[in-house]
Formats: structure tokens, sequence, C-alpha cells
């Protein structure tokens, strides 16, 4: 019998609580999540916190501090330029006076009642959390983290290999055989981390663009690393890839679910492990055919969850071997209903 694809809570229950708290990890692990994720950006002294982005106007309460309003500013990263507060231009005993909101509120409005609560947490925190539940549960719950922005921070001095490293070296994680993945959507630094360790790295993928890899030397972009040689090239130094859920199941103008692409055989081909992103079960994120309509009024509001089973099921049978999801007892339920064989 095949194994069931993993469970990653994508930035804890993400569904369920402020992305990238303590409690929306916590949440994720109750609710039988095999591995959570946390995106990770650094702070001006050197430490690495849990933030989608180093931008975090959107999610938390800065904007409202007035000791910090002399932060604004505008920078450009990977190409894009940004104006707000950044992750790096605060030391991390300031980054704590601060508070986590709901990045989506208009998708998940019942998420703001936890606004203003919770406080930005460290890798470290998320680590010690990650130890302590799996002793707790008495089952080894993994971590799955992203390095955000690496060529930006690279050049304003910070690199990730050296302060990952150590905290995975502290935590008993730096072995091929750990319960846990690191993930870029950028190539030079995985490479560069296959060098330094045998944890096992994700290559992540988009339907549109490339790596923002400005010390590669090189340029390409993702439609080319899922052809047969760009598959490849990633197994030399990674042990899986991370695709938007499109490039294995597309769409079409209305979100209808189109005949599936064969990259999850390609690279199953190139011995790689596939981990699409991201499930989540509103209306406005599913496709057509899953969402749930009032038909009196001939819509649907995107804020109601949807047949989310019926997506995950589609995509546990072409063979993928996990899922991100925002809402980990969703995924748990679709993977351990009497119809997902």
């Amino acid at each position: 019998m095949p194994t069931k694809p993993i469970i990653i809570a994508h930035r804890g229950a993400s569904g369920f609580r402020p992305e990238h708290t303590i409690a929306a990890y916590e949440l994720a692990i109750e609710m039988g999540a095999d591995f959570v994720e946390p995106d990770l950006v650094f702070t001006k002294d050197g430490h690495l916190v849990c933030r989608h982005e180093n931008e975090i106007s959107t999610t938390t309460n800065v904007a409202s501090k007035t000791e910090f309003a002399n932060r604004k500013v505008t920078k450009t990263i990977d190409g894009e330029t940004l104006t707000g507060w950044f992750t790096e231009d605060f030391t991390l005993g300031e980054l704590k006076t601060l508070r986590c909101k709901e990045r989506l509120p208009p998708l998940r409005p019942q998420n703001t009642d936890y606004d203003n609560q919770f406080e930005i947490p460290t890798f470290e925190e998320l680590l010690e959390l990650r130890a302590n539940k799996s002793r707790e549960k008495q089952r080894e719950i993994g971590v799955y983290p992203e390095t955000k922005h690496p060529s930006y921070f690279k050049s304003i001095g910070f690199e990730f290999d050296a302060p990952l490293l150590e905290l995975c070296d502290r935590y008993g994680l730096n072995s091929s055989s750990a319960q846990i993945f690191i993930q870029s959507f950028e190539v030079e630094n995985l490479r560069q981390l296959a060098g330094k360790t045998q944890i096992k790295l994700i290559q992540l993928l988009s339907e549109d663009g490339g790596p923002w890899d400005t010390q590669a030397g090189s340029v390409t972009t993702y439609q080319a690393m899922i052809t047969e040689t760009g598959l490849s090239d990633i197994a030399k130094y990674a042990f899986g890839i991370g695709p938007q859920k499109s490039m294995i199941i597309p769409r079409d103008s209305e979100g209808r679910s189109l005949n599936p692409t064969n990259l999850i055989s390609m690279a199953h081909s190139a011995g790689l492990k596939v981990h699409p992103w991201t499930f989540r079960s509103e209306n406005y994120f599913l496709p057509f055919e899953a969402r749930i309509f009032d038909f009196r009024d001939k819509e649907y509001s995107p804020i109601v969850h949807g047949d989310f089973i019926k997506e995950y099921q589609q995509f546990v049978a072409l063979g993928v071997d996990g899922l991100f999801s925002d809402f980990a007892s969703h995924a748990y339920l679709a993977l351990n209903s009497n119809n997902n064989g």
C-alpha cells in the first residue's frame, strides 16, 4: 500500500490562527500535522525569526507603534519595490514588543479575534516547541523551514547557512534521517547547503518567473526547471521539489481543473519527491468543481469552505508525496477518509 502523503502545516494552522505564531504551530500539531513550516528571515542582530516576509506591516501591529514610525522605509526586494517595516531594521528585543495579526482578514475574519495576542516567534522557539511536542505526543514532529530572500539577505551581510545549521545541530536535526526539510525558491543557497549538510533539501517552484539568484551568474525560469534536464539537475542537490499546485493540475479561465501534467511522474523518475503548495479550504482558493455554491443566488461566498476533500484527493490519486496546507485538520480528514483508498 502506498505511503500517505505527509501533511505540512503551511505557516502553522494558518487557516485558524494568525500565521507564524506559536499558537498556529501548536494547533497544527494538535490537528495531526507531520511537519510545521516556518519561513525564516533575519533580525538586525542576526536572529532567525518566523515571518512570511521581512516586510511585516501586513502581519503585525508595527504600523500602530508610534515609536517605530521612523523605521518605515522603501526597499527593493527581489526586484519588487516595497514600502513598510522590515525585520532586518529591528533587533529581536524590538520585534518582541510587536504582536501578530491575521494576514487575510477579508477571507478569514474569524481569525482577527486573535489579533494582537501573539509574539513573533524565533526559529529556536519553534524548535523547542517541536521537541517538547514530539515528547508529549510520542511521535516525531517535523519542521520544514524556508530560507526567505537569501540573495537579498546575503547582499546586506546575512547568510542563512551558519545560524540555521547551528540551530539544527543543537536540536539534533542536522542529518539525512532527521525530520526536517530545508526549502527555498532560490537555487544557489540550496547548492551551498548541499555541500555543508545532509539535511534533505527541497527546491520550490512557481508557475511564473524564476529563481532570484543574483549570485548564480545565470538566468533560468521555473518552467525550464521542470523539464527532464531541469529536474535531473535539481536532483543533484535536492531531495524533492515543492511546485505550485497549478504546475500539476492546471485550471482554465473559470477555475476548472484541467488534465494533470506529467510533472509528478517526471520528478519521480528523476528520484525527486513532490510536495505541492498550497491547499486552502475557502471557495476562493478551490477549483471551480470543488466550490460550494448558493444556487439561489447563483454565486458563492469566497470565504465559505468548499469541498476541500475533493481537491486533496485529486492530488493524492496522482501520487504526491506531501501537501502544504493552511488547514492541517482538513488535510488529515481528507487523507484518512474512507474515500481515499
